[in-house]
């Protein structure tokens, strides 16, 4: 994922003093310590603990933590908070490795009141965002100067995690991505891989040290988590604002209920579907009406599942592949511009006219 024009609007200002006292040898002779310690282990890293620290980092207690690489037992039990490493999994002690025998939790065991139905076993980076996610979140919007609400924290919380932070887990606990013949998760970004790449080859040259080798993949998946969760806060959760107005208004357009408006155009299925399943009307929405780019109207038809060229209900067969006063004549209906081949979408000059075309749409074809 490549830095965009977000950060333009957005700049990141989580890093100003993100690497201030960045680590302590665990070799080091032990003085007075004045800061506060994140332990993880040395060696090859991986994209879930250098995420962990990342996140960490963002939190007002932890900002000028220094960060100890290492496996020496005692030296992690000295440590204010341990990802990934040293066997235990206990919240109340700050101890949040994943990979002993008897560690199963999920998102949605350990944050029940946020997350259902996530069956992906939890990795350290999830750990952390289940744990501390919210106040992270918060942090990121807040010092980027985008606004924060509790509604909107929440619905970006799982927003994020289904889109980033989901598939490191997956990739770090070895999941199939796909079982019984269902996706069980998405790679959207591939920044393990990218991750995994900045560990030394076996006839690497490099001469940087391990720590400064951990430091750079903190910076690139922690630049791409922030990106993503500016363009959470600042892109994807307008839209879906739009959306939920346009599903609320619904009777007011039509009395089946089956057929919305957007005030603004904008990305509208995955939030359709989402908004269904929260309200309990799963499969009601038919078409969805939104102004084009030159102020005409189109009339999608909604498909079955995102990503489907299968729809609910598509546009009246009579209509497809026709246009301009030719449609308009078989239609009996004005200003209809075209009606695409397959249904699935047509055009009017006014919103009434791309009404009209839903409503004698509706159950119309199969």
């Amino acid at each position: 994922m490549a830095f965009n024009k977000l950060f333009l609007n957005y700049p990141i200002t989580t890093a100003t003093n993100i690497w201030k006292g960045f680590y302590r040898m665990a070799s080091e002779s032990k003085s007075p310590r004045l800061v506060q310690t994140i332990g993880t282990h040395s060696g090859i890293f991986h994209c879930d603990e250098a995420l962990a620290c990342f996140m960490l980092k963002q939190l007002p207690e932890y900002k000028d933590a220094e960060i100890v690489r290492t496996r020496d037992q005692s030296v992690l039990d000295t440590c204010d908070i341990v990802v990934d490493v040293g066997g235990t999994y206990n919240p109340k002690t700050n101890r949040f490795d994943h990979h002993q025998r008897s560690f199963t939790e999920t998102l949605s065991t350990v944050r029940p009141d946020l997350a259902k139905d996530k069956k992906i076993k939890l990795s350290s980076a999830g750990l952390i965002y289940a744990h501390f996610g919210m106040q992270v979140l918060s942090e990121v919007l807040i010092q980027n100067k985008c606004d924060v609400s509790t509604t909107k924290l929440s619905a970006v919380y799982l927003h994020v995690y289904d889109k980033f932070i989901e598939e490191i887990d997956a990739i770090d606990n070895g999941e199939p991505i796909c079982a019984d013949g269902q996706q069980l998760y998405h790679i959207n970004s591939h920044v393990s891989e990218r991750v995994k790449k900045i560990n030394p080859q076996w006839n690497s040259k490099e001469t940087a040290s391990p720590d400064k080798l951990f430091q750079r993949a903190m910076e690139l998946v922690g630049g791409e988590f922030v990106e993503i969760v500016l363009e959470a806060g600042t892109v994807w959760w307008p839209g879906r604002e739009i959306v939920l107005d346009g599903i609320e208004n619904r009777n007011n357009l039509h009395a089946s209920g089956q057929i919305i408006e957007l005030s603004e155009r904008c990305p509208w299925v995955e939030h359709l579907f989402g908004l269904e399943n929260e309200l309990g009307i799963p499969g009601l929405v038919k078409f969805v009406l939104f102004q084009d780019r030159d102020g005409s109207c189109r009339v999608q038809s909604v498909p079955i599942v995102p990503g489907s060229f299968i729809c609910r209900n598509f546009l009246h067969e009579d209509w497809r592949g026709h246009k301009d006063d030719e449609l308009c004549e078989i239609s009996g209906i004005n200003g209809i511009t075209f009606c695409h081949h397959t249904g699935f979408i047509g055009g009017n000059k006014t919103k009434e006219g791309a009404l009209e075309m839903a409503i004698k749409s509706l159950h119309s074809s199969v």
